[in-house]
């Protein structure tokens, strides 16, 4: 027989404290107008609404906001006739209304009680649908953490307590309302949630809580669908907190629910990353939490490819075996969109194209969409990827970063030096050199365009790293290298002053010019001057005239003309033969059947 689901303990009737907006220093004007637009327009249709959860947290610790999650009595069809078009329901499980307000979007929820029977739940106690609606103390009992359990009315400057949430925020207790263990085993997510809390907040977990941090718990994770399981990485990578709570997730056990193959303990690369993230967040920079995944399961990945390299497979084509085996394998835990996937491929086939690249594509390795992320993990590499099958970066990160901040005449050089260190050997020549030199020539005249070096400084992507020792390479590669000189000298051309003794030998002398290349084909002209060869050519015509009347007359038949007479009279007796004969006709077949004989 399966297990019987636990049923939540009966509480007793909650006893609500109402403290006083301005006791507690919330003003309604520093709340965004958006949610205060919402409630009031709730307040004036005739229903309760509330802003809950993390916003109001945030706001009585002093810390900014993310977003503002309203609670309302009014249901989720009321609430779509309510704002129209401006709303949408969504949510199979939870069915939420989201409203929007101008450009920001406020996730509305309607007071929720507990499931009356337990055709919505497994045999776990996880509740798979939580669409039953209830009034607002109902809704109280179903909030997870007590200090996610305060409701602030603005427009009333009231605050609700139904739990003593003020005490565990000023003791910094994190607490979870209710039975502990029947809570994580409706929902095992809490307990992420309740490690996310902590490392954001700095607050700590009270001792039933603490106790649920056990192997049963985290595998009730295994009936949380993939996708949910990524969009609660997605808050954990992506909410600026990632450095604490990194250490947090495999010292409690959880980074075996949602990596496959973990280590014992984050490693050197892992938390560099997460540093940098919690850095460009706390800049107001945009991340890719895809770029964290990379560095994650970097190390599965070389696992992978060692695998293939030793089956004999092409480098590449274990590269991208490799790939695909490792995100498959991660695909068990959470999910991976597509977009995520490619990125994260991308990044890893990137690497040792940067570490040893070929003369002729380095100009177009800057070129591609995924560069800048795979040399922001070259650089991270190079300081803190100790592992023994990942392969040394030769301090490429520098060259490349100089290389991104030089112009287009000093990049040129820095190839040919690069070519000229790495001692490459001699290849066919390459059909496409002339296009390449082109678009180079066409890329310096595209720099020489730029009007000043402010403007050529705004053109340029801002690194997300900066490698100490870029600039001083840079200077050492223009002093070290020099522009090639043409081997052969330009010919120079003397001026030639001609004399009247010059022009007199020329005409004197009047042999037209011939090529040196038409000598074998023509004859020399003769030495005769122009006055005697006009006499001569005079004379042979005459000749020439009168001898070819004399001959037209005395001249014989042509073989072809003799024939033509002759057979003028050869033909005349033979039509007056053939007019006498009388032409013999064919008869013609029919092909028409006989006919029969009559009898």
């Amino acid at each position: 027989m399966g297990k019987v689901p636990k049923k939540p303990k009966q509480t007793k009737k909650s006893i609500c404290t109402t403290h006083s907006a301005k006791s507690l220093r919330l003003q309604k004007g520093s709340l965004p107008h958006s949610i205060v637009e919402v409630i009031g327009t709730l307040q004036k249709a005739g229903f309760d609404a509330y802003i809950v959860g993390g916003g109001v947290r945030d706001s009585l610790l002093g810390l900014a906001p993310k977003d503002f999650d309203a609670v309302t009595d009014a249901r989720p069809h009321e609430i779509k006739a309510i704002f129209g078009g401006r709303c949408r329901i969504i949510g199979r499980r939870f069915q939420l209304a989201h409203v929007y307000s101008g450009r920001e979007m406020i996730e509305v929820a309607t007071f929720r009680a507990p499931p009356k029977d337990d055709t919505h739940t497994t045999e776990d106690g996880m509740i798979t649908r939580d669409n039953v609606w209830g009034d607002i103390e109902q809704d109280f009992a179903r909030r997870d953490f007590s200090i996610n359990a305060l409701y602030y009315q603005p427009i009333k400057g009231e605050v609700l307590d139904f739990c003593g949430a003020l005490k565990d925020i000023d003791s910094h207790t994190l607490r979870l309302l209710g039975d502990a263990k029947v809570r994580i085993e409706e929902d095992p997510v809490r307990l992420l949630r309740a490690l996310r809390f902590k490392a954001k907040l700095g607050f700590e977990f009270d001792q039933d809580l603490a106790n649920q941090f056990h192997q049963d718990n985290w595998t009730l994770l295994e009936q949380v669908s993939a996708h949910r399981l990524y969009d609660e990485t997605q808050k954990m990578f992506g909410g600026g907190y990632l450095t604490p709570l990194l250490p947090l997730l495999f010292e409690h056990g959880a980074m075996s629910s949602l990596m496959s193959f973990a280590p014992n303990e984050p490693t050197p690369l892992m938390m560099v990353v997460a540093q940098n993230t919690d850095r460009r967040i706390a800049a107001d920079k945009s991340v890719n939490p895809a770029f964290f995944y990379a560095a994650m399961l970097w190390e599965n990945y070389l696992y992978q490819l060692a695998k293939y390299k030793k089956r004999g497979l092409p480098f590449h084509e274990a590269q991208i075996k490799a790939a695909e085996k490792t995100i498959d394998a991660q695909r068990i835990k959470t999910a991976i969109p597509k977009f995520a996937e490619q990125f994260i491929t991308d990044i890893w086939l990137l690497q040792p194209k940067l570490v040893n690249p070929r003369v002729r594509d380095i100009a177009n390795l800057e070129r591609l969409p995924k560069f800048r992320a795979a040399f922001d993990f070259l650089v991270l590499r190079e300081g803190y990827d100790t592992h023994p099958l990942s392969e040394p970066t030769q301090n490429m990160g520098a060259w490349w970063q100089a290389y991104q901040d030089a112009s287009a005449v000093d990049k040129a050089i820095m190839i040919e030096a690069f070519g000229t260190q790495a001692g490459t050997p001699k290849r066919r020549r390459d059909r496409n050199a002339k296009k390449d030199t082109k678009t180079r020539e066409l890329e310096q005249l595209k720099e020489l365009s730029l009007r000043s070096d402010d403007e050529l400084i705004k053109t340029r992507p801002e690194p997300l790293f900066v490698v100490a020792g870029a600039e001083d390479l840079v200077k050492k590669t223009k002093a070290r290298t020099k522009l090639p000189t043409p081997a052969v000298p330009t010919p120079v051309f003397e001026p030639v002053n001609f004399t009247q003794a010059d022009f007199e030998k020329l005409l004197a002398n009047d042999e037209p010019y011939i090529p040196a290349s038409r000598h074998r084909k023509r004859k020399p002209s003769s030495t005769l001057s122009i006055k005697e060869r006009e006499q001569g050519l005079i004379k042979q015509s005459d000749e020439h005239w009168s001898g070819s009347k004399q001959s037209a007359q005395t001249k014989k038949p042509s073989r072809h003309q003799s024939k033509q007479v002759d057979g003028v009279t050869d033909i005349e007796p033979k039509l007056v033969e053939n007019q006498a004969k009388p032409k013999r006709t064919r008869r013609r077949k029919s092909n028409a059947k006989p006919k029969a004989d009559s009898i």
